[in-house]
């Protein structure tokens, strides 16, 4: 005898549960379109494409059927990177098609918007204490030009942060 599942879900479960069907309404697509999608894309599009939404042909109408009618998927890509998607575009629909399974989109609609997150990070790195900082101030003891001690104060600082970084 098979019991329902109880207890602890996923947050994936969940959170898609409540995504998907706004995504169906609002684009067209689903978060394992999305999750997928750098399986999908490719190592050549993957860093540099996201897919944005699909549109479905409207079937209502006079003398309009029920057969199925394959989307429209709007791809947003950075820059110059277009025109090589446009070049690659029938086998990326051949790629997206079998992920659905039939055949789901017969033309890609390429938007040229910035697609990749730009990290925040600090530019400037904090100022060096302790022994380092000693090891630092030892080292540029014979400069006596101010912007020329000043310059190798922020190198030697960056140079110390990163390697304790990394």
């Amino acid at each position: 005898m098979s019991y329902p599942r109880k207890g602890e879900k996923q947050i994936s479960e969940l959170t898609n549960g409540i995504v998907d069907p706004v995504l169906a309404k609002r684009a067209g697509i689903n978060t394992t379109l999305l999750g997928c999608w750098d399986e999908i894309a490719g190592e050549d599009f993957a860093d540099c494409t996201r897919p944005e939404k699909i549109a479905w042909a409207k079937r209502t109408g006079p003398g309009m059927d029920d057969r199925y009618q394959p989307g429209v998927l709007t791809i947003a890509c950075e820059g110059a990177r277009a025109l090589f998607l446009t070049h690659a575009q029938g086998e990326l629909i051949q790629r997206i098609n079998s992920f659905f399974g039939f055949y789901a989109v017969n033309q890609i609609r390429i938007v040229q918007k910035p697609v990749s997150v730009a990290s925040k990070r600090s530019r400037t790195p904090p100022p060096l204490k302790g022994e380092a900082a000693r090891k630092l101030a030892d080292m540029m003891d014979g400069i006596e030009d101010e912007k020329i001690r000043a310059a190798v104060q922020r190198l030697g600082t960056a140079m110390v942060w990163k390697r304790g970084k990394a």
